[in-house]
């Protein structure tokens, strides 16, 4: 599982009918410091999440797990809206 911030929300007038009731976002990664962490991507936004929130995310085959079929075509999932994030400082 992964953190990212929600950059935007992907609009689409044809995707999978295995997608139909799902929101796609732009997320943009980072680590526990909330630094941006490699590039955007989009996921399947399965817990509606909004713009500029920390959520987790899921990658590879996983990502379809939160999904009511058994195969679609997706990379990634938001799988949970983070919060708060503490951090101990060493």
């Amino acid at each position: 599982m992964f953190l990212a911030t929600v950059i935007g929300t992907v609009w689409a007038t044809r995707k999978s009918e295995f997608l139909q009731s799902f929101k796609m976002q732009f997320i943009q990664p980072m680590n526990a410091r909330r630094e941006k962490f490699g590039d955007p991507l989009v996921a399947i936004d399965t817990v509606g999440a909004g713009v500029g929130e920390t959520v987790m995310y899921i990658t590879a085959r996983e990502a379809v797990i939160p999904l009511p079929v058994e195969m679609a075509p997706v990379d990634a999932s938001i799988v949970g809206i983070v919060e708060k994030i503490d951090l101990e400082e060493s």
